[in-house]
């Protein structure tokens, strides 16, 4: 057979939903379709599409496996009727071992398969819990055209890619299930241009889009020519299906014809990420709508924002839950949200739960001085009010507390804590407030609010407090905003010592006193509403920290080493040590 000197590519940047085998399998068809419509000869999916990603211990249930093994088989007979080909990921089993899979169907059958070679294991990612190591691959043959398949991982470092191109690989397609975080674009592209570098072949890289609780997977699918300039790009955190053409020149593969869209970045990516997060786990969960605290706060305010922007403003309703130190400005700025967002608004007064409590407590409390357990009692009244209202309306409770609060445990647990998901749980207190600004003057595609201002000024500018007590400002128990975040990216996202923290400016007792907190909270943060991924390092998937831990910095530089005390050589890889 003579090889094509050209060849149709279609990038299927689509929103699978884990465990939704026969869903993700219409979507592959109706994708298939539609490339077909284009022209296509060949349609790439994302990595694991027919099961979801990432599938987690799901993957490890048999009948699941037989289940996405039957859609596999479904879809290669249906190539018999001579439109385009797939090439598509699975979970595959072989003997014995459950692979994470890509398979190329075309003419009717599974014309191969090949299987992950480097399982990620570090941050979010636990691929080496449930799927066992693949091979090295060679290339997969479509109608003469070699194709080297590597999956995800496999372009991160140079060993797999390499292998395919000295095995006469022609151009990589490279399946992906790569979650958002800040500065993620940057990272992708750069690994792509050193493998193409170092290949000299073409790459195609397919991502999914969609939210998977908590991260969230913002598609950005690309390709890069064998002289390492730029293919085509989708655009992020929207669905799509892209043909691109593509002609043999000189022996080598270059696209003639694809997209390049102005991809979002930095606080808008946020914000897009934020409200897709949101939304997919919503509608992928069945929920109705949601229901929050209106506190007249800018995270209560954000929160609703990036609710109707995911949902619709009939999908969301507010709840203004004011006590005696409730102000008159926190009234007025929870009603004008509402009335801008468009959402239902009601008001229910907390007194007659927190009085009955207390009542209930008076004996047990006599002669002890107000706290803050009475503080806490106004939260968890809020908190019930929210969670019965979510029982008999079937709405999900929306939590609103941001990572600085998280970090430090400036939350009640069981009250301003409760909650089915968290949208801002990833964003610090001084990132808030610039999502807040933007989202006044900027929505992302899609978005289903309205345009322009919807936060009011005043939310945005006046102090920050739970209004607990009579004139309470969240600085009374904290630093400032600006300065507690940049101590806790150090902290959290750096893992620095206090002693470099110090030694980059900041005050040795404020950094000491953070890092305290940020050691207590531990217990309140495995317990909080899982959250939208959207830094480095977030609390959950990321950050997996003891609760029991009595480790805390010292704050002085560590002494260096003693190499003396160390008997033999430390042992190499593969070696063995004898005590």
């Amino acid at each position: 057979m003579n090889a094509p000197d050209k060849l149709a590519i279609a990038a299927a940047q689509l929103n699978a939903t884990v465990g939704d085998i026969a869903g993700n399998l219409e979507k592959a068809r109706l994708a298939r379709r539609e490339g077909a419509a284009a022209g296509a000869d060949i349609v790439v999916f994302s990595e694991l599409f027919i099961a979801g990603y990432p599938p987690e211990d799901l993957v490890l249930k048999p009948a699941f496996q037989a289940a996405c093994r039957t859609a596999i088989e479904t879809l290669a007979r249906e190539t018999a009727d001579g439109g385009p080909a797939l090439l598509i990921g699975s979970p595959w089993v072989e003997d014995g071992k459950v692979y994470n899979a890509v398979c190329l169907l075309a003419d009717g059958r599974i014309q191969g398969v090949r299987f992950k070679v480097d399982l990620p294991n570090y941050g979010v990612f636990d691929e080496k819990r449930v799927f066992a190591q693949g091979p090295m691959p060679g290339p997969l043959n479509f109608k003469g055209v070699r194709i080297g398949a590597p999956v995800c991982e496999d372009m991160w470092t140079p060993d797999v890619t390499e292998c395919l191109a000295e095995t006469g690989a022609e151009i990589l397609l490279v399946p992906n299930g790569s979650p958002y975080h800040h500065g993620k674009e940057d990272v992708r592209l750069n690994l792509a241009v050193a493998r193409v570098t170092e290949t000299g072949l073409p790459l195609v890289y397919v991502n999914q889009v969609g939210g998977q609780d908590e991260l969230v997977f913002d598609g950005s699918s690309f390709a890069l020519n064998a002289d390492r300039s730029l293919a085509f790009h989708m655009s992020s955190f929207l669905e799509g299906v892209q043909v691109t053409h593509w002609k043999r020149d000189g022996g080598s593969w270059r696209c003639t014809d694809g997209p390049k869209v102005n991809v979002i970045e930095g606080d808008e990516a946020d914000y897009a990420a934020c409200v897709l997060g949101l939304r997919d786990y919503v509608d992928k969960n069945g929920f109705p709508g949601v229901v929050l605290g209106l506190s007249g706060g800018i995270d209560s305010s954000l929160v609703a924002a990036m609710a109707v922007d995911a949902l619709g403003a009939q999908r969301v309703h507010g709840l203004m839950l004011p006590y005696k130190y409730t102000s008159q400005e926190s009234f007025g700025d929870a009603e004008s949200l509402a009335a801008k967002l468009g959402v239902r608004y009601d008001i229910v007064p907390i007194a007659p739960a927190v009085e009955g409590l207390e009542q209930s407590l008076a004996s047990l409390f006599k002669g002890m001085p107000r706290d803050t357990t009475e503080e806490n009692i106004q939260a968890r009244a809020r908190g019930i009010i929210l969670m019965s209202v979510s029982n008999k309306f079937g709405s999900m409770v929306l939590t609103t507390g941001n990572k600085s609060e998280m970090s430090v445990g400036y939350a009640t647990l069981y009250g301003d804590m409760n909650g089915g998901f968290n949208p801002v749980k990833d964003l610090y207190k001084t990132e808030v407030y610039r999502l807040s600004r933007l989202r006044n003057r900027w929505k992302p595609i899609g978005a289903l609010g309205p345009d322009g201002a919807v936060i009011p000024e005043s939310a945005i500018t006046k102090a920050p407090t739970a209004e607990l007590r009579e004139n309470q400002k969240d600085q009374d128990t904290l630093p400032p905003y600006d300065v507690l975040d940049q101590i806790l990216d150090r902290l959290v996202e750096r893992e620095q010592p206090v002693h470099e923290i110090a030694a980059a400016g900041f005050d040795t007792d404020t950094v000491r006193r953070v890092e305290k907190m940020l050691h207590a909270a531990e217990y309140k943060r495995r317990q909080a509403a899982p959250g939208v991924k959207v830094t480095l390092k977030n609390f959950g998937r990321d950050r997996r920290y003891p609760i029991t831990n009595r480790f805390r910095d010292p704050g002085t530089k560590p002494a260096a080493p003693d190499a003396s005390l160390v008997s033999g050589a430390v042992p190499t890889r593969g070696e063995s040590v004898d005590f």
